[in-house]
């Protein structure tokens, strides 16, 4: 084995990590591969000899590239979420498991709605919060990958934990549970019963919904609210396929082979707090849903 290969196979050792972090960093599939591929170029043009931490090297470096792509992304004006609801590209497994590398994605799951907080963030808040609070990267090791001094770093990571605390409800983490409560909505939209579908919502609930660039979505607050969008939509309860979104109970809307919608639930004291709905034809195109076929 020449000193390449053996590169690569270490690298490739560390990549459940890197993607984990990637895709909590950019909340986007395709970008969470750029940036372990622009990682992997970084590491082979580099002297592996004079790096004592693999891991944490790549960690680091994994972190700085997710950085530079949200900086860009806002100096592109792409995360303008004024204009339209953004939400995450989902990872869908099959309810009896899925992929050993999705599920090291998900370890710690870290749900959509989570994600859509995320979003908020500045790119610098974020990072220091993905890192430390999700991955325990120390601050001394964040402040230069943000320019700041680890004391600032600190700061950085307290501000976005303030914000994902305050709009990211902590699910239960029972997931037969989930699935109850996401059954008894499905059953009362199919059966057009208002009552019930109230009953199964959080009084504050939130519901977005992402249908991309050509027909926006919006966000619906309330139980009432909620409910009557959820019976303006129930023919797509009729085709739901139940499937785990992101680690939790979720169902996926497929007609003619074609997926339609993915509903990603939040459920907290056994009601639904959060619904992400990603409804995108272009995205929902680029999603693999071959485990989900019967």
């Amino acid at each position: 084995m020449n000193e390449r290969d053996f590169l690569a196979e270490r690298f490739e050792a560390h990549r459940g990590h890197l993607s984990a972090v990637a895709y909590r960093m950019l909340g986007s599939l395709s970008e969470a591969d750029d940036a372990l591929q622009e990682t992997w170029l970084k590491l082979s043009r580099s002297d592996p000899n004079a790096v004592d931490n693999l891991a944490g090297w790549l960690t680091t470096v994994v972190g700085r590239v997710c950085l530079d792509m949200l900086r860009s992304r806002r100096s592109r004006g792409e995360e303008s979420l004024d204009a339209r609801v953004h939400v995450p590209d989902p990872i869908v497994t099959a309810m009896s498991g899925g992929d050993p590398e999705q599920e090291v994605m998900l370890a710690d799951s870290v749900g959509l709605a989570l994600l859509v907080v995320l979003e908020t963030l500045a790119p610098a808040e974020r990072l220091a919060f993905v890192l430390h609070d999700l991955f325990a990267v120390p601050y001394d090791e964040i402040a230069p990958i943000v320019d700041r001094t680890p004391a600032a770093a600190r700061q950085l990571a307290s501000r976005a934990r303030r914000r994902v605390q305050g709009a990211a409800p902590a699910p239960d983490g029972d997931l037969a549970v989930q699935r109850e409560v996401v059954d008894a909505f499905l059953a009362a939209a199919r059966g057009g019963d208002f009552d019930a579908l109230v009953a199964v919502l959080d009084p504050d609930v939130v519901a977005r919904a992402d249908g991309g660039a050509l027909r926006p979505g919006g966000v619906v607050r309330g139980a009432a609210e909620v409910a009557g969008n959820a019976l303006a939509f129930a023919r797509l309860a009729d085709v739901a396929r139940p499937a785990l979104i992101n680690g939790t109970a979720g169902v996926v809307s497929i007609v003619a082979g074609q997926p339609m919608s993915v509903l990603a639930f939040t459920i907290a004291r056994r009601r639904i707090v959060t619904i992400d709905i990603l409804a995108d034809p272009e995205r929902l195109r680029r999603l693999d849903l071959t485990v989900l076929a019967s």
